[in-house]
This record gives C-alpha cells, structure tokens and sequence, in this order.
C-alpha cells in the first residue's frame, strides 16, 4: 500500500507533519519500537510506530531518524499519548533525512493501526501473486512446465509468508517452498496425510485444520482454536484433485480418487481467512494438479511396457520373446545400466465394501507410490517403476540391479513388510472402515523364464496376506514354506519358483566351483543330519563336512539344525 492511503483512513486519525513529496512510498510492513536503536529488526519498507520513550533530550532524535532512514524504512508514526505534541526536533530531523512523520493521536492504539496495514499489504501480495500464478499456469498449460510445484510454493513463501509443502497421500514430501525452511519430519508428513485423508473420507469441507503436538495430531475442525491447551503447529490441508480426471468430484465416488490425490499442507489456521486468500490458495491447488497431470502423463511408457510383458507371461509366450520385451524395458526403467537386471514382481489390491469401485486403476496409482523411497525429496523419483493394472488388481515389474551370484544368503530387492512400514497409517485412514489394500512380494528372478512364476508366486502371497485382519497387509514369499506349497490349490509355477529360489544358489555354485553341495545336501538329510554317517558315507573327514553345510547355509540363509529348514530343503529336493 502506499503512504497516502494511511491519510486517507479517517478511522486511524493520523496527520502528516512533514514529507508530503514522499507519500507515494509503498509500506510493506509495520514495526513498533521504543529501542534507541531497532536497525537490527528493520529489512525496509516498514512504517515505524513508536511511543518516544527512547527520546530523553533533543540530541537523541538525529541518530534515531538517521537510523530509520538508513535502513529504508518508508516513514515514522509518532505517538501523542506520552509527551504530548510531536517535538520540534524529531520533525526536523525527519526534514532533514526526507523520512515522512505522522502524529497518531492519543485515541487510536497502535494496534489498530498495525492491523490495518498488515490486512491491507496482505491483501494486495495476495493480489499480486493471483496474476503471478495465473500467468504461471498459462505457461504450464501452453508449453514446457515452468519450473514444477515448487516454484508456486516458492511465491507463497516470499509474497505471503506462507510456509507450505505438497504431500503425496502416503505422506512422501514431494516438493517444498525454500522459504519452508527444514523439511518436514516424516512423521509429521505421515500424520497430515492420514488427517487429510480421514477428513476426506467423512466427506468434511476443505480445508481442514489439524494441530501437530508433542503427542500427535489433533483436529481443529470441530470447534478446537489454536490457543487452546498446550502449544503446537498449526496446518491447513488444502486436496489437489487431478485436473485431467473429468468429472467433478462432486460427482465421483471419493473412493476412486482418495487413495491418488495429492494434498497442500500450509502452516497457518484458514480459518479466519478472508476469501480472496482461500480462493488463491484454491488456484495455486489446481497450478499444482496440472504438474501432477503432467508427471502421471510422463508414467505412460512405463505403464505400457509392464503391460505388454504381463500380457506375454499371461498367455504362455515364449521365454525368448518376454526376454526381448524385458531388453528393450531394461534401459528405461534402469538407464544406463551394464548388465541385464534380476525382476520383482508385487501385485496389490484394493477391495470396497459396497459400491461398484473398479479397483485395478486404484491400486496401480497407489502401488506406484507405495514403491518410491518415503524418504525421498521430489515428485519424481519413481522412474524405476512399472505398473499395470489387470481387472480389480494392480502388477508391478520392478528391475533390480544385477547381484553377485555369490551373495551369501542375503535377501535381495524389496521386502513386503518394508514397503508398508512408513505408509500404513495414512493408507488405513484412507481406506477407513471399508476399504481394504492387500499385497503380494515375489522373490527376484534372474531371466524370463522366471517370470511366470513370480507372478503367481506374487499372487499367492498377496492371498497370504488377505486371510489376515487389518486394513493394510502384506506378505512376501518368505512366508510361503514348502509344506504349504503341497496343498492342492497352490499353483504348479509357485512351488517350482519356490524350489528354484532355494536350490538354485546351490547348483550355480556347484557348476561355478566343481563343488557337490547338493549331493552333500542329500547326503546329510538321508542320515538324518547325524555328522559321523554322513561323513563316513561320503568318504570325507567331519570338518570338511561342516565347512559344505555351512556353506549351503550360508548361501541359502538357512539353518539345518532347524526342523522346518530341514523339511523345506527336503521337499524341494524331492520337487525338483
């Protein structure tokens, strides 16, 4: 606002008692000070109230004026209420040094006076920054992006002070205003999304007002202030529904896009916002959503490609005709690698009670995020990823970095229970009471021929996992022993991947190092483990047997003092 404005507001009383040339300043902030010297707090722009107490003689108004005019600020409101009429020398100092001087009389507090021009600049930025964002969003929308969500945070934070953050609905920080200053935990980035999405699910109005403390979340929606109790952080959640979707929300079922949306946390209480704010940050939401357009768009290669080879493995295609689809998906999903990768393949599902809710499309956008690091920054880091959807439930073909043969038992690629560990409380507030997310881990496979295999192997486990209770499951293939695999249902290509994972590593190190590690195997299982008959029955000394059986476990990560190893070692044997 501009300097002549303030005359022109009968309501705060102030009257110019010099620098009328300069009234066409701009004031982008008010201070109040009674310090001899306040540079430190000055950044310039501001209108400076002051009560005089700082002023004990004359001489004290030159270095005190000279001081506000050397930090820019853009004029000095003086109070009667102490001394009375302004004296001569603060007026002539502010002559001197071209610092516009109001008088505020003894009637109107100072506060009345900050509050009018904090609402007035406030109001203006905001008016600003509309046609900043406006014509960012021709940009976006009329040619490349123009720079992605964090340049729209990046003006809320320098124009309104705002600190905001663009959260993925499993609670990942994707982008984030420099002026935001740290990252959020991603605790508390967990906790706003499961809000967000339970104030979702309720079918409240947006936007909703959650309070982080020290104990966790608490929602201000239903009547609960700021100030009231102990101390926290205040959040407003503002929905980023996809601008390429159609269809109104209003018209949808929330549960077809609840799971997939992303969300705008800003830290400040909307509550008491004046609506040309709320229908900027409304805008600023639909910039952010034509960015997420764009990035799912960018999706659709790999999309396509997990397609095509979940299609050739579904219909029995030659191994040799899925290895070539996997060559031509390898330096997409992995550019710039040397060596063919191993393959995991992850099924999910998402089940509604009631409704008609097709669940493939559902479950393909939220198992392309459950896939990406939680921890990491930006909105795409999924580049790795290939989804398909197949009917109700969602593949994903996930390319592993090719592995040492010789990787001492250790597990390699993702695990069931990890990848929900970070996302399941805001996935089961999403899913509320009657949604449930089920998902199946296959082991790595290291060719084509694999593949068949891990699928059902996936799909298994995903069964595995829906006969437990709870809203979110997993089970991965660790968890389907061999005794299982005997029951009837079980698919024939389950138990030989099975058998492959757990005997596999045995033949590639008899073939590479001429070793017999699976006739010892044998060996120790028909003699009952018993060490004595087993060396003696393969003619070696009882240490150079131990050596073999520590490396078979070593290699397999099992351990063949164990019952259940000894069983499962057994059957595949005799499978195989």
């Amino acid at each position: 606002m501009r300097l002549r404005a303030l005359l022109d507001t009968d309501a705060l009383g102030l009257r110019l008692l010099g620098g009328e040339d300069e009234l066409d300043r701009t004031v982008r902030g008010v201070m109040t000070t009674d310090l001899r010297d306040p540079s430190r707090y000055l950044s310039g722009g501001e209108l400076v109230l002051t009560g005089l107490a700082w002023r004990r003689d004359a001489a004290d108004a030159e270095p005190f004026v000279r001081i506000l005019a050397t930090a820019g600020v853009a004029a000095l409101a003086a109070g009667e209420a102490e001394l009375g009429a302004i004296p001569d020398d603060i007026v002539e100092a502010c002559a001197r040094h071209r610092l516009p001087l109001f008088a505020v009389n003894e009637s109107v507090a100072f506060a009345t006076v900050t509050e009018h021009v904090v609402r007035q600049v406030s109001g203006e930025r905001a008016g600003d920054l509309a046609a900043v964002v406006d014509r960012h969003r021709r940009l976006m929308t009329s040619g490349p992006a123009g720079g992605g969500p964090d340049v729209v945070l990046d003006l809320l934070g320098t124009d309104l002070d705002l600190r905001a953050w663009v959260l993925s609905p499993a609670g990942r920080a994707i982008a984030g205003s420099s002026a935001a200053g740290p990252e959020l935990p991603a605790a508390v980035c967990a906790r706003l999304a499961a809000e967000h999405l339970a104030a979702t699910r309720t079918g409240r109005r947006g936007p909703h007002r959650v309070t982080i403390e020290g104990g966790g979340a608490k929602r201000l929606d239903e009547g609960r202030r700021p100030g009231d109790g102990p101390g926290g952080t205040t959040y407003s959640l503002f929905p980023i529904r996809s601008a390429g979707r159609g269809a109104t929300p209003a018209s949808r079922d929330v549960r077809e896009t609840v799971l997939s949306d992303w969300l705008l946390a800003v830290e400040a209480d909307a509550s008491d916002w004046p609506e040309e704010r709320l229908d900027l940050l409304q805008g600023v939401t639909q910039l952010i959503a034509v960015e997420r357009d764009r990035r799912d768009a960018a999706r659709t290669v790999r999309r396509r490609l997990a397609q095509e080879v979940l299609e050739l493995v579904q219909t029995g295609a030659a191994p040799a005709e899925i290895a070539a689809r996997l060559r031509v998906a390898a330096p997409v999903l992995l550019p710039g690698l040397g060596a063919a990768p191993h393959w995991q393949v992850i099924v999910a599902k998402v089940e509604w009670d009631g409704g008609d809710i097709e669940g493939g499309p559902v479950a393909q956008s939220l198992l392309e995020e459950i896939l990406v690091d939680p921890l990491s920054a930006g909105p795409e880091p999924s580049d790795r990823i290939a989804v398909a959807h197949n009917g109700d439930e969602a593949i994903a073909l996930v390319p592993l970095p090719a592995v040492p043969d010789e990787h001492d038992g250790q597990e390699t690629g993702l695990h069931a229970d990890a990848l929900l560990d970070s996302v399941r409380d805001p996935l089961t507030a999403g899913l509320a009471d009657d949604g449930r997310l089920t998902l199946g881990v296959s082991a790595a496979v290291h060719s084509a021929e694999g593949l068949r295999g891990a699928l059902e192997e996936a799909r298994h486990a995903r069964r595995v996992a829906a006969a437990r209770t709870g809203r979110v499951c997993a089970a991965g293939h660790q968890e389907l022993a061999s005794h299982v695999l005997l029951l009837p249902f079980v698919p024939d290509d389950v138990r030989r991947a099975f058998t492959a994972r757990l005997l596999d590593p045995l033949r590639d190190y008899d073939r590479k190092h001429r070793a017999e590690l699976i006739p010892t195997l044998e060996a120790f299982l028909d003699c009952d483990g018993s060490w004595t008959r087993c060396a003696s029955r393969l003619h070696l000394h009882v240490n150079t047997l131990r050596y073999r059986v520590g490396r078979i476990e070593q290699l397999t990560n099992r351990d063949l003092s164990r019952l259940e190893d000894k069983l499962d070692f057994f059957l595949a044997l005799r499978m195989s």
